[in-house]
């Protein structure tokens, strides 16, 4: 026995699919955090591309389907979180350097011959 579905119909007044452009802007600033964490410059573009991330997701379930960019907006998020990730580690590790450095001075310096 086989069951065949009938093809839906879209209403003529529909709106066609689209993709989100908040989504493909979301994947690019996490693209640009993850590639400059390291510089501390993936903390700004991380928090920008988690704020926006919110108000994609938003957009696309007001929608009601009509908008397309989840996995984008996924992959963006995440990219982010990795670019922020690496910012707070090359901050921790300067100043993990830099006490080191100045740690590393010496000691007290005397005159030869002073005990």
């Amino acid at each position: 026995m086989t069951t065949t579905t009938a093809p839906t119909v879209r209403h003529p007044l529909d709106p066609d699919v689209a993709g989100s452009t908040k989504a493909r802007a979301v994947l690019l600033l996490g693209i640009v955090a993850a590639l400059t964490g390291a510089l501390v410059g993936g903390a700004i573009a991380g928090t920008v591309a988690l704020i926006l991330a919110r108000s994609a997701r938003a957009d696309i379930v007001a929608a009601h389907g009509y908008l397309t960019g989840v996995p984008a907006i996924r992959r963006g998020v995440r990219l982010a979180w990795v670019g922020i990730v690496l910012a707070i580690a090359a901050v921790v590790v300067a100043s993990v350097i830099g006490l080191l450095h100045l740690a590393g001075g010496g000691g007290s310096q005397f005159a030869p011959g002073t005990d």
